[in-house]
């Protein structure tokens, strides 16, 4: 059970601190918003799957802002 409460508060700030950065959003691009938008999800997403592991948060990130990458060309 702890396990997850450290998952869950690690996902959480990871969040948070992506989301601080975005502290400019207005001035972004499309493309940027949805790298910065992707690496926060797939951040998240990577930490539940691995149950808070570092590596999988991290590829999760970019795993995820590539991907927000690639949709942001297309708009």
């Amino acid at each position: 059970m702890r396990r997850h409460y450290f998952a869950a508060t690690l996902a959480a700030v990871a969040l948070a601190t992506s989301l601080g950065g975005c502290a400019t959003w207005d001035s972004m691009s499309a493309r940027q918003k949805s790298t910065a938008v992707g690496a926060a999800v797939g951040g998240v997403t990577g930490a539940a799957v691995t149950n808070g592991n570092v590596l999988g948060t991290v590829g999760g990130a970019a795993i995820g802002g590539f991907i927000g990458d690639e949709v942001g060309k297309r708009r």
